[in-house]
């Protein structure tokens, strides 16, 4: 069981220390899959602490994913990182913002969460890399691996005509 979900934590024996006490839970995956998540070189660590409230998740977690590059559209592993901190609240007047409560079989799983901030990480516009240069708008040509020889001056059609009297 522990092989399929390696963030099911059993965390029981933390709820019955005294307060202050922690956890350290170290990770360190080469490949796995998070629902439709494609994760690679997954490393980190989740500490969990014991406070008065519940246990407090404090992860700090890097991995890959696949990804497509939105100015050449090659194939890349996006680098991803996560911190956040979430508490599995003891009662119901405790709860924070994201509702965990505390479950009665001393073991939490940590993939819904850590699954929502990766997607999260995910850039909007991931690009290969800073200096991508994308595709020739005339051809298609991957202009990082190629010269196609069409420059990309663009002027608006409304300014053509002030083009012209740069030229005289």
């Amino acid at each position: 069981m522990a092989h399929s979900n390696p963030f099911r934590l059993n965390v029981g024996f933390i709820a019955h220390e005294q307060v202050g006490y922690s956890r350290d839970f170290i990770f360190d995956h080469p490949s796995l899959h998070l629902e439709d998540l494609e994760l690679h070189n997954l490393h980190g660590s989740v500490v969990v602490t014991r406070t008065m409230q519940g246990l407090l998740v404090q992860a700090s977690l890097e991995a890959d994913t696949p990804a497509e590059c939105v100015r050449c559209l090659e194939p890349f592993e996006q680098h991803l990182k996560t911190e956040f901190t979430e508490l599995y609240a003891f009662s119901r007047k405790n709860v924070g913002e994201s509702g965990l409560l505390y479950p009665e079989s001393g073991y939490i799983d940590l993939a819904p969460l850590i699954r929502e901030y990766l997607l999260l990480a995910i850039p909007i516009n991931p690009v290969c890399d800073a200096s991508c240069k994308g595709l020739c708008p005339v051809c298609g040509a991957n202009r990082n691996t190629t010269d196609c020889g069409h420059t990309t001056e663009s002027v608006d059609p409304r300014l053509e005509i002030l083009k012209t009297l740069l030229e005289r």
